[in-house]
């Protein structure tokens, strides 16, 4: 009897342990398919198939064209950049630029040799600025920048020569918002990125600058003031006279291109000799019902500084892809328990998971993904992640950057299109060549592939054939130094 009621105990035990096995199956299961669910269904909201790329782009030129209409026509700004004289190559002498676009400042110096030499030398300094004066008097900024100016001209070496009785000119890349009112002057609308100088809103800032200049005794002319993506576009010319926009793919994310002056309803002064004005597009704020939104993106919109704003450079730039995977884990480790029972405490850190950190899980080639393994990791402080958990981080960058990349093509074929280069014209050998600079296309490969072969799907083989991509290198420097020179005061 006793062996009865023993085995009786022993069976029922492993009768119950057999249960909670199957039920901690079950839950498992439930929970993986879950997490399935989650990326099934950002994957079909994120879809870009080549017929709503096709309305993106005829919807960025409507509002392109809206834009040029009027001020406040569109969401897309179109600002008149007043740069009508792009360089040729043909440039020669000592030009500088002034790089100010956050917490450091460059000054560089190119000395071009024209056609044969093209840039035979050039040189640069950087330096941050003290916080105290990014809260201070525009005056004390000014002087601060143009103090370091002159020591940066008062150490010009012999392979720099400025011409007996010429100024020295400089190129002002200023990377803030601005109304410009001639190639070099604007006003500042107002600071970004932690500048709070009241007394400079709504001044001039190139005679600030000037007066600045003025009072350390330096004989320099500002000629030009430009921002990062006409500098671009200005380096991109330089070098390829085919060039007829530049997109900028970073933190931030922006274009410009070459538009005929007589397109330009909102244009009142004379015609440009050139026939031609660049326009700063400020494509960021481009926003359409086409644009395939999700719950993550609403909500990222929503809790950001500029809500309602900026909605194109929150779905495809580099500030925001890694803060978007960030809030679909979050959401996995919520409601599916991708990460165990509890939420990592770091995945609820807003901007942790950075898009370098997402580019290097999404290019992760290791059998094991061991480089997933290791980010999660470091950087969110999740252990011991099984290889199916790595393999849907990989689909999730990959479903992120991927949108982003599309889009991004979408918003070129729209410049395109506005342009009249997006078809074959009988008789017409025209190349078009688009400026690219920024880290998100040059350090994620994926981004950028995908960017340029959804572009080659949308325009077709024979088209995409007369279209090309190239990168070029420091827009917001070179660029703007090539506008000082294209826009010489000596220039006959």
């Amino acid at each position: 009897m006793g062996r009865v009621v023993v085995g009786g105990i022993v069976i029922g035990a492993a009768c119950a342990v057999a249960v909670l096995l199957v039920r901690c199956h079950m839950k498992k299961s439930q929970r993986w398919a879950r997490a399935m669910a989650i990326l099934q269904e950002l994957e079909e909201k994120c879809a870009t198939p080549i017929g709503k790329l096709k309305q993106v782009a005829d919807a960025m030129t409507v509002e392109m064209h809206a834009g040029l209409a009027s001020e406040g026509g569109s969401k897309l700004k179109m600002l008149i950049t007043y740069v009508d004289n792009l360089p040729t190559g043909n440039e020669e002498g000592l030009f500088y630029a002034l790089d100010l676009g956050g917490t450091n400042f460059r000054v560089l110096r190119v000395q071009l040799g024209g056609k044969d030499g093209r840039v035979l030398n050039q040189e640069f300094t950087e330096v941050s600025i003290p916080t105290n004066l990014m809260v201070g008097t525009a005056e004390e900024l000014f002087d601060y920048i143009a103090a370091e100016v002159a020591k940066f001209v008062a150490n010009e070496g012999q392979d720099f020569q400025v011409p007996l009785g010429r100024q020295r000119e400089l190129g002002f890349t200023f990377s803030f918002p601005v109304m410009q009112t001639s190639i070099a002057s604007g006003n500042l609308i107002k600071w970004t990125k932690g500048f709070s100088i009241d007394d400079a809103v709504g001044h001039d800032v190139v005679a600030e600058l000037t007066k600045a200049i003025e009072r350390k005794g330096l004989d320099m002319r500002v000629t030009a003031l430009v921002n990062d993506t006409v500098g671009t576009l200005a380096g991109g010319r330089y070098t390829q006279k085919d060039v007829v926009a530049a997109v900028i793919l970073g933190t931030g994310t922006n274009a410009a291109y070459v538009e005929h002056a007589q397109a330009i309803p909102k244009w009142h002064g004379l015609m440009p000799k050139s026939g031609e004005m660049v326009i700063n597009m400020e494509w960021g704020n481009f926003r359409s019902s086409h644009l395939p939104l999700t719950e993550y993106d609403l909500a990222l919109d929503a809790a950001s500084l500029n809500p309602g704003d900026q909605i194109f450079e929150k779905l495809i730039s580099g500030m925001y892809l890694g803060e978007i995977v960030r809030r679909v884990l979050l959401k996995m480790a919520d409601e599916a328990c991708l990460f165990g029972d509890t939420i990592p405490p770091k995945l609820k850190h807003q901007f942790i998971l950075r898009t370098p950190d997402m580019s290097a899980m999404h290019h992760d080639t290791s059998a094991n993904l061991q480089v997933v393994g290791n980010t999660l990791k470091n950087v969110l402080e999740i252990s011991d992640t099984s290889l199916e958990v790595r393999k849907v981080v990989v689909q999730l960058c990959n479903v992120v950057a991927t949108r982003g990349a599309r889009l991004a093509a979408a918003g070129i074929l729209g410049i395109l299109k506005k342009l009249g280069r997006d078809t074959l014209v009988d008789g017409e050998n025209q190349k078009s060549v688009i400026a690219m600079d920024g880290g998100l296309y040059e350090h994620y490969a994926e981004y950028s592939k995908c960017v340029e072969n959804t572009l080659s799907l949308l325009l077709g083989d024979e088209v995409s054939e007369t279209i090309c991509i190239e990168q070029t290198n420091d827009g917001s420097g070179i660029g703007a130094a090539l506008l000082a020179a294209s826009n010489s005061q000596y220039l006959n």
